[in-house]
């Protein structure tokens, strides 16, 4: 008897597996199972329903007994008998009898030494004044003497630049060298580029038109409109808020706002206000205006004296007499000597700017009218030119009278084959008889002999017809 297979074994398309459990239970047997770490880790999930909140609903739970007042706080403390913290009482001063030892630890170590002025080293200056005449010539030109140098003549030689005399007309290597050739033009093989037009009709039959086979396609199937009939019951406008909403039961609360009682009264309405009976309006006077006096001027006239031109004696005051006797300008008729010793000893030299230097012009400018000949106009030759021919065949049509050979490698290779269905899609595999599941959740079936298959014959696929 062959063994049973399992809906992995039984897959022709290898899209179906059995649902693997995570783990298998109670078997140790030695057989081996084709799974893999992420199969057994990541097992597909079917239906499962969402696990339900175990979170309690937030409605409100009305509490039937009466409210204590008394807290935790309450219950567990304990109160303890507080007593004063004893106050320290500060004791008298009383100052320590004797004389305060003021001596230090330097004042007891520290001997003191005689220190005696610093003499001085260096000597001190004596200032020797001469009474001969200062000589001012340095000892640079006491003992420099000039000597008599001839200057050298220069050994370079003359780089000046001399313009020819005669006129250039020497010829370039090239002019030497270069023959000129006559240019033979080659003939070109590219056919012309003229169209030529076909004088037989133009085929317009395609493969598809050829092979097209037109179908007579069955009417669309168009749905009745339904007529509308009202309903005869009336609208049931309860919803479920207000089915399962039940409110608390209670007394409406009373409102403290007297009620409005309209009084009316003919009598005269008094306009008395209790700021009007409280301030009355008394008399106010008004304010005194200051006048200005008028100004009088004092009579008889004014006393400029004061107390300093009044009190004040003048004195007769003499210059100070200089004790010093006045210097007796001398007058010196002779010119006055502005000469120095720097005036003796530089004298001026007679000096002259110095030219710029100017390179000297290498190519002399041209004098006469400029003649605008140039060597390429000169040299040139003009020469023909032949067109080459085009080698490049025509864009014509290219038309034949025989069939066109419509046939493929595809088409007489190509054998239609039955689309086979995959068995195991469907929940029991047609053929096959449903076994057992084992710990893993593998499903066995096993092949049904054609007595007792009788349902393969529902699920034979249907032939598909290929058009070649």
């Amino acid at each position: 008897m062959k063994q049973p297979q399992c809906l992995c074994q039984i897959c022709t398309c290898g899209r179906h597996r059995c649902p693997h459990n995570p783990t298998r239970i109670y078997d140790h047997g030695g057989e081996s199972c084709l799974m893999t770490e992420y199969v057994d880790k990541y097992p597909q999930y079917g239906n499962i329903p969402p696990l339900q909140s175990l979170k309690p609903k937030q409605e409100y739970q009305k509490h039937g007994g009466k409210m204590e007042g008394i807290t935790t706080f309450r219950s567990d403390y304990l109160p303890y008998d507080m007593a004063n913290r004893p106050v320290r009482v500060q004791e008298e001063y009383k100052p320590a009898p004797g004389d305060m030892d003021l001596g230090t630890t330097y004042q007891r170590d520290y001997n003191v030494h005689k220190i005696q002025p610093v003499v001085l080293v260096r000597p001190l200056e004596r200032k020797q004044a001469r009474g001969g005449k200062i000589n001012t010539i340095p000892t640079y030109q006491a003992d420099y003497r000039a000597w008599e140098i001839q200057r050298r003549e220069p050994h370079k030689t003359d780089g000046t630049y001399h313009p020819p005399t005669e006129k250039f007309g020497n010829s370039t290597t090239f002019q030497d060298d270069y023959f000129p050739k006559e240019l033979a033009p080659r003939k070109s093989y590219k056919p012309m580029a003229v169209t030529k037009l076909s004088d037989q009709p133009f085929n317009g039959l395609t493969s598809h038109r050829n092979d097209y086979i037109m179908h007579q396609l069955e009417p669309k199937w168009v749905r009745s409109k339904e007529e509308y009939r009202p309903n005869s019951q009336p609208f049931e406008d309860v919803t479920t808020h207000r089915c399962d909403f039940r409110g608390l039961v209670g007394e409406l609360p009373k409102s403290f706002k007297p009620e409005y009682t309209r009084t009316e009264s003919k009598a005269h309405f008094n306009g008395a206000t209790e700021f009007r009976d409280s301030f009355q309006p008394w008399a106010v006077s008004l304010p005194e205006v200051h006048k200005a006096k008028e100004y009088s001027p004092p009579a008889g006239n004014m006393d400029l004296n004061t107390t300093s031109h009044l009190d004040y004696i003048e004195h007769e005051v003499h210059p100070v007499v200089l004790m010093r006797q006045l210097e007796t300008s001398r007058k010196n008729n002779a010119p006055f000597q502005g000469n120095t010793t720097m005036r003796d000893d530089f004298q001026a030299w007679d000096t002259s700017r110095q030219d710029m230097i100017k390179r000297p012009q290498e190519m002399p400018k041209p004098s006469g009218k400029f003649d605008d000949m140039t060597t390429f106009r000169a040299h040139y030759v003009p020469h023909s030119i032949v067109p080459t021919q085009s080698c490049k065949p025509l864009k014509v049509a290219l038309s034949t009278a025989a069939p066109f050979e419509a046939g493929t490698m595809y088409r007489t290779e190509y054998t239609p084959k039955m689309q086979a269905i995959c068995p195991a899609t469907y929940p029991s595999p047609p053929g096959y008889v449903f076994v057992s599941t084992d710990s893993r959740g593998h499903k066995f079936f096993r092949k049904a002999t054609p007595d007792t298959n009788t349902i393969a014959h529902n699920h034979a696929p249907k032939e598909i017809a290929v058009v070649s």
